[in-house]
């Protein structure tokens, strides 16, 4: 009996406590339920981006701060005319004037043309960046701000141009500070980072729109508006007509390339479009600054890739550097020493990337400059210094600058190697490159790899010359080349577009 009435004490005694165990278990795990919900909350709503202020776009705050800064830019020019209508002859002279006056020169007129583009404002005293063809050949420009103020020509210099980045600099007769743009860092741009353009696409001012970087480092383009220095950072963000010399940012708001170009085959974005690097802006505006120009280093040597088979054929460990493939004769490198054959890895002791690395490189130094060299020549490796000179104005033109008639045409020439020469069996000529999809070459039938030999009535030996005769007969409604193209030669005529 008194074991009974213990063991009911003693359920009496624990089953309260094991429900007060129960109730506190819920109320605690309730309690840290609750608290650990702002935490989850204060990681979810934390605006995208680094917002401030919730709810509100970053975009938004980048294009408050970017386009006081981007400035619609409109050239002018008057170009004279001159028409060839065909006449029709009737009566009992008409066979008479067919036979002996089938044309009749129509009367030359003037017609004006235009340009838009974009600009941005990178100096507080009036200074502003654009690309050269938006500027370049025309008479009147002008520049209107994004707060209305504008600047008829009288009051727009063009303080300096460079076909080769097709970059250029204008200075505005100001009566007060401009807002300006931080620069960027090119070695911050990732591939992925989201990419801002403002400009004023197909002249609708102050137009934003959004991507990411797609890519960097894109060189070997053939573009009407060249230029010949191409290390572009490639964007989805939309690019149209009128963008051009207009700003691409980063979610920072700060520049980190100007927007140059579109490849599409219908003249309007398709999600390709290109920007000249934010390191490549500040070198050659701070030039055009300084001296009203661009001053280039020259090495005075044509460089190729080297590929899987000239590796194979040269021995070589890897494809790394670039092949010499002509010494210009009486210029730096031939007096240094460098030699056809040789494969350059290093340039002041950093590894060669490609081609278009090693020349801008190359073109970077001053003139005056001595660099030193790392070559591989018959499995040796060999260090030569060589002290550089001025870049000549024809030294580069193997992709079509906007100031080269060539480059309305819709191709890209450069020099024959002598090796070249000889399996073509040719004297001089330069090849083709590139045809532009579309352009006037195009429909012409010119191919790439044709050897262009004569221009109209000209030989052409060099680049130099291929320039001049061009410039020359694009006077005319026709340009006839004259081509090898394999072991047959042949003319093409092409007829430049409007």
């Amino acid at each position: 009996m008194t074991r009974k009435v213990s063991l009911s004490l003693v359920g009496a005694l624990v089953a309260p406590a094991v429900l007060v165990a129960f109730v506190l278990g819920m109320v605690v795990s309730a309690a840290l339920s609750c608290g650990s919900r702002p935490v989850q909350a204060q990681v979810t709503s934390t605006p995208a981006l680094g917002s401030a202020d919730a709810g509100v776009s970053p975009f938004v705050r980048v294009a408050d701060a970017v386009i006081p800064t981007v400035v619609y830019i409109s050239a002018e020019k008057k170009v004279k005319v001159s028409t060839q209508p065909q006449m029709e002859w009737e009566g009992p002279f008409g066979e008479f004037f067919k036979r002996f006056f089938p044309e009749m020169p129509g009367m030359p007129f003037e017609q004006e043309q235009n340009a838009l583009g974009s600009g941005v404002i990178i100096d507080s005293r009036g200074y502003i960046v654009t690309n050269n063809h938006v500027i370049a050949g025309f008479d009147r420009i002008a520049v209107k701000l994004s707060d209305g103020t504008e600047f008829s020509s009288k009051h727009v210099k063009v303080v300096g141009r460079d076909p080769k980045s097709d970059l250029a600099v204008l200075k505005v007769d100001a009566d007060k500070p401009l807002p300006t743009l931080p620069f960027g860092r090119a070695e911050d741009i990732k591939v992925g980072d989201w990419a801002i353009a403002v400009g004023n696409a197909f002249g609708l001012q102050s137009t934003v729109t959004v991507g990411v970087i797609s890519a960097k480092g894109r060189s070997g383009i053939p573009l009407p508006e060249g230029p010949s220095y191409q290390d572009f950072i490639q964007t989805d963000a939309s690019i149209n007509p009128g963008n051009s010399g207009g700003a691409l940012v980063n979610i920072r708001g700060e520049l980190i390339g100007i927007n140059t170009a579109i490849r599409s085959p219908v003249g309007a974005n398709v999600g390709i479009g290109f920007a000249v690097p934010v390191d490549m802006v500040k070198s050659v505006t701070d030039q055009l600054l300084e001296h009203g120009k661009v001053v280039r280093g020259f090495l005075g040597i044509r460089p190729q890739p080297v590929t899987e088979v000239i590796r194979k054929a040269k021995r070589l460990p890897n494809t790394n550097g670039v092949l010499v493939s002509e010494v210009i004769k009486d210029n730096p490198a031939e007096k240094a020493g460098v030699k056809a054959g040789d494969v350059i890895t290093k340039v002041n002791g950093v590894d060669v990337e490609n081609v278009e690395w090693f020349r801008r490189k190359v073109a970077e130094l001053a003139p005056g400059s001595v660099v030193t060299l790392t070559l591989v020549r018959d499995g040796k490796t060999v260090t030569v210094r060589v002290k550089l000179t001025e870049m000549p104005d024809d030294a580069q033109a193997s992709v079509p600058g906007e100031d080269r008639p060539a480059a309305k045409l819709g191709i890209a020439v450069r020099q024959l190697t002598d090796a070249e020469r000889r399996e073509a069996g040719v004297e001089g000529g330069v090849v083709v490159e590139s045809v532009e999809p579309g352009s006037a070459a195009a429909d012409a039938g010119m191919q790439r790899g044709d050897i262009i030999f004569e221009v109209g009535d000209r030989k052409i030996e060099t680049v130099a010359d291929f320039n001049r005769a061009v410039t020359q007969a694009g006077k005319e409604a026709a340009v006839l080349f004259r081509v090898k193209r394999g072991n047959v030669k042949l003319y093409v005529a092409v007829e430049p577009g409007e």
